[in-house]
């Protein structure tokens, strides 16, 4: 054995019971479990945990991996695999007009990117870059519908021509053929929240066609919540594709302890066969952009066209009535209460000053838009503990931190999402059981992503795993802090190589692109 870790508690990721045993390594996989003999090294497991690595389902990590090698916001926690091209916005597949489109429209998810060679222009180029230079955990990825719609329609509020539909559908395969595993939405971002849902379920079966799956971040988390997860649920059943619902919650006043009646809707299709998992951050607040929440007639067009419409007096005035009157769909349909929204960053410093602080009025925010090139990042303090409970509860849910490293104080979500389940909700509230827990971090993310050798402690499974102090682990990060490391995670494993180990980052970068198809990567 290259490496033999004795006498660990093993939660298999099953969501089996527990037991103690060795398990042995070698060529990076999992070779023997039980009562081993010596290895080339050992390491002494009594009183931790050892789990299968744990999986990102909604990560924000598409340019962090490649501008910082060490990424402890991520391997500090345990997490071996990210999952990328989230919300419909991403890198990949691209032009050259979209892609500097696309890069200032999510800057305050990723920054502006000009310190990164963009030499890819296609998922297979773009995965490859992360096996070239070398990352620090795992990554798949999603083809991003809404970088589509900009590629084939551009960014206006019409149907696309069947010619132009036919161009989104070959974008889509060949992101699939290269690697990718699925096809994500942002149905509040434009130009993806243009789509009618014929597009969206044409494009679904492409989706299928590959064995992928659809993760949309629907049209509404507000007033619209239930219509709009009901819709994906539909839309997919008729593509016949597998669906997966991204930060799967239930915000704003609105729906105040209607969790149930969302579990109700996704068991009834469940019962009629329908593949649905969902994700979620063990966190109240939503984060997202300043300018997201703005209406979708006020984003046609791209970013260019945003900050002019916000430099018009007239326009920014039918900005803000849609905004605090009627409810822009950008905001959920509902009315927007300035109080819950906190500045999270900035990308340009000198508007600095305003992170951490609340978004007083519309005046307020328009000139942060304008001024910083609508770069602001938020915190959205619109959740609500019972529903966020419950959500992680059922049975199929995974976690996800839809972490925005981002910024001058980011949402604790990106630093602290899987510890703070195992710390907090295991065993503080005792709302999961550790082992219910762990098969939430890892074997069932893994079984959506359809990955025959990861997400378990099993013999012959790739050795990427996780070590952790029950009675110690914890969130590191919090509103203050929101970059503190968790405690009680000493040793993390890719492919049976530390990246962390007793409790430090080393120079390992272990991580490589993970494809759906055979295809150069892993």
């Amino acid at each position: 054995m290259d490496l033999v870790i004795r006498g660990a508690r093993v939660v298999d990721g099953t969501g089996g019971p527990s037991y103690t045993a060795d398990v042995g390594i070698h060529e990076g996989r999992i070779a023997e479990i039980g009562r081993l003999g010596g290895g080339r090294q050992t390491l002494d497991a009594d009183g931790l945990v050892l789990a299968p690595g744990f999986v990102d389902m909604h990560a924000h990590s598409d340019l962090a991996l490649l501008r910082d090698p060490d990424h402890s916001a991520k391997a500090a926690q345990g997490v071996t695999l990210e999952v990328l091209g989230q919300d419909g916005l991403s890198y990949a597949p691209a032009d050259d007009r979209t892609l500097t489109e696309v890069r200032a429209a999510i800057a305050g998810w990723n920054g502006t990117g000009d310190d990164i060679d963009f030499t890819w222009r296609d998922v297979g180029g773009y995965l490859d870059r992360l096996d070239a230079q070398g990352i620090a955990v795992n990554a798949a990825y999603l083809v991003p519908q809404g970088t589509v719609r900009a590629c084939a329609v551009g960014w206006g509020d019409r149907p696309a021509t069947p010619a132009e539909l036919e161009r989104m559908r070959a974008l889509v395969a060949e992101g699939l053929a290269q690697g990718a595993v699925g096809m994500s939405s942002g149905l509040t971002y434009t130009p993806g929240m243009y789509a009618s849902g014929a597009e969206l379920t044409e494009l679904c079966r492409v989706v299928a066609a590959y064995g992928g799956y659809y993760c949309p971040h629907h049209r509404s988390y507000g007033r619209g919540a239930l219509a709009a997860y009901a819709e994906m649920v539909e839309l997919t059943r008729e593509a016949g594709c597998a669906l997966h619902l991204a930060h799967a919650t239930m915000n704003f006043g609105e729906n105040r302890g209607r969790a149930p009646e969302l579990l109700a809707l996704l068991d009834r299709a469940l019962a009629d066969g329908a593949d649905i998992s969902l994700d979620s951050y063990p966190y109240t607040p939503g984060c997202t952009t300043l300018v997201a929440l703005l209406p979708s007639w006020a984003n046609e067009g791209g970013p260019e066209a945003v900050l002019a419409r916000l430099r018009d007096d007239a326009a920014a005035e039918r900005i803000r009535y849609a905004l605090e009157v009627e409810g822009a769909d950008g905001c959920h349909g509902v009315p927007v209460d300035w109080s819950t929204i906190e500045i999270a960053g900035t990308t340009d410093p000198a508007y600095g000053s305003h992170v951490g602080t609340r978004v007083r009025d519309w005046d307020t925010a328009r000139r942060l838009l304008l001024g910083d090139r609508l770069g602001p990042s938020i915190l959205q303090h619109v959740g609500h503990e019972e529903n966020v409970r419950a959500i992680m509860r059922h049975p199929v849910h995974t976690g996800g931190s839809d972490g925005i490293l981002q910024g001058a104080k980011p949402h604790p979500r990106a630093y602290g999402t899987f510890p703070h389940y195992l710390g907090h909700y295991v065993r503080e509230l005792g709302v999961l059981s550790l082992e219910e827990c762990v098969a939430h971090l890892s074997g069932r993310p893994a079984a959506r992503l359809r990955l025959p050798d990861r997400g378990t402690v099993t013999v012959g499974h790739r050795a990427d795993l996780v070590l952790f102090d029950p009675r110690t682990v914890a969130a590191g990060s919090t509103y203050e802090r929101p970059r503190a490391l968790p405690t009680g995670i000493p040793h993390v494993l890719i492919d049976g190589r530390f990246v962390m180990r007793d409790g430090r980052r080393t120079d390992v970068l272990a991580g490589r692109s993970v494809r759906r198809t055979p295809h150069r990567g892993r």
